[in-house]
């Protein structure tokens, strides 16, 4: 086998369907559809996921294939998330990139979501320079990863419990907002002031926990109700800003201690949690005050789409990092770098 110049990436880790072309490390189209019916329930329901991968994976590629002017003589090589993800989501994907490469004899390539989120910064300019430190934060996880190179990683602190995306979307559905609620506790924290202040956990290290955070949170709107069963309609924006400076306070302050510890000035943001506009605003101003040097991708490639897929296929391709035909999806597939 040899390096390929084109790749075709597919995710569906979760509840959206990505295709991706990328060539010589230039991404081509990166096409994304985005699964609305979870909004009834109030969170994902992998069923109802996994069906919807079925629908949309064949158009989904077809017009990722389109927009970069390419067609399958051009591809090769296929590569798809393995991991970590819901597993009937992750079948859907994997068993389409298996059979891809198979039709087209053109070698398959695995990615872990969560390097690939990282992997996301080379994308576009400016990138960050080796060695870096990197805040991941999303739905279901939260780390601090120590990047050497596109394929050596050190985890150096992760959550324990809810990662931060949970405890913007359990939050948000106590306060009776939409699914995902993350986005709707930035928009309102926007107007209002940071005027609650919740305990902060109380964990050694360089590792996370928002469980307690949320729990607290559940306490103290309880308590408000019961003087005033109008509390929350009433003070929904200063709420949302303390919850939200609440969170944002914790990541930053693991990261710094995560800087100082390993003496490092390049440092990034990715996931879907670093689309948010109050941890971009104050880790823009932590940055300016301890002379880091911060990346955040574009908001188009923090949330889980295939771009980010392909641009960690790429290096692994040029490492000629192949998988076999008997690859299987891992739900919980861990960062083993």
């Amino acid at each position: 086998m040899t390096k390929p110049k084109c790749i075709l990436a597919i995710e569906s880790s979760c509840d959206d369907t990505s295709a991706a072309v990328i060539r010589e490390g230039t991404l081509l189209s990166n096409v994304t559809h985005t699964q609305e019916v979870h909004q009834n329930y109030g969170g994902v329901v992998p069923e109802l996921a996994s069906r919807s991968h079925l629908s949309a994976i064949v158009p989904v590629i077809d017009e990722a294939l389109r927009k970069a002017s390419c067609s399958k003589q051009d591809v090769e090589a296929v590569a798809v998330t393995r991991g970590p993800g819901l597993m009937g989501s992750l079948l859907v994907g994997v068993s389409m990139a298996k059979g891809l490469a198979l039709a087209w004899k053109v070698p398959l390539i695995e990615v872990h979501h969560m390097e690939a989120h990282i992997m996301a910064h080379f994308i576009e300019a400016p990138r960050p320079t080796f060695p870096f430190l990197c805040l991941t934060v999303s739905g279901g996880h939260t780390q601090i990863v120590r990047v050497d190179a596109p394929a050596r990683f050190e985890i150096l602190g992760q959550t324990l419990d809810d990662a931060a995306g949970e405890a913007f979307d359990k939050t948000g559905k106590i306060l009776g907002l939409p699914y995902p609620a993350g986005p709707h506790i930035d928009r309102l924290a926007q107007t209002g002031e940071a005027s609650y202040s919740f305990p902060k956990p109380q964990i050694q290290g360089l590792d996370f926990s928002f469980s307690g955070l949320k729990t607290a949170i559940l306490y103290f709107l309880r308590a408000e109700k019961k003087k005033n069963v109008n509390f929350v309609q009433e003070n929904l924006e200063d709420i949302c800003a303390s919850v939200q400076s609440s969170i944002v306070n914790i990541l930053l302050e693991r990261l710094t201690e995560a800087a100082e510890k390993e003496g490092l000035n390049e440092i990034a943001l990715a996931g879907g949690v670093s689309a948010n506009s109050g941890l971009r605003t104050a880790a823009k101003s932590l940055a300016e005050k301890k002379s880091w040097n911060l990346y955040i991708p574009q908001l188009q490639y923090c949330t889980d789409n295939a771009g980010m897929i392909a641009m960690a296929a790429w290096f692994r391709g040029q490492e000629e990092l192949f998988a076999g035909l008997d690859m299987k999806p891992d739900p919980r597939l861990p960062m083993t770098h």
